[in-house]
């Protein structure tokens, strides 16, 4: 089992920065694909952006391509998100996620990602 916690959302003007982080327990996350998903009010659940599992690799929804960057510290077990110049159509519950994922990378379907944090939420005015 892996336990997923975020943190670091919060309020935040239009094209201001914050990072969020997810710290896992209870497995080591070095063979899992991390991914950051968001969920806005009213909406579907959308992909934002993956990472592999060794960090040589990611992949950007297109709505946040150049303004967000997703990393890991192995060491640290913790993922995180890097969200500049950030919009009011960012506001949403961002939401961590795990899939068993080693050797070549290919970003894997939302299906696929077996543990779910329970989310921060983070709201851009404008």
């Amino acid at each position: 089992q892996v336990q997923l916690v975020e943190s670091g959302g919060g309020l935040v003007q239009a094209g201001g920065s914050l990072r969020l982080s997810c710290a896992a327990s209870g497995r080591t996350l070095s063979t899992y694909a991390m991914a950051w998903f968001r969920q806005a009010p009213g909406k579907e659940r959308e992909f934002v952006a993956s990472i592999s599992w060794s960090g040589g690799s990611t992949f950007y929804a297109d709505s946040v391509k150049g303004r967000f960057t997703i990393s890991r510290d192995n060491a640290k077990n913790t993922v995180y998100l890097r969200m500049n110049s950030l919009k009011p159509e960012d506001t949403a519950v961002y939401y961590c996620a795990a899939a068993p994922r080693s050797g070549s990378w290919s970003p894997p379907p939302e299906n696929e990602y077996d543990y779910w944090g329970q989310g921060t939420k983070v709201t851009v005015s404008s």
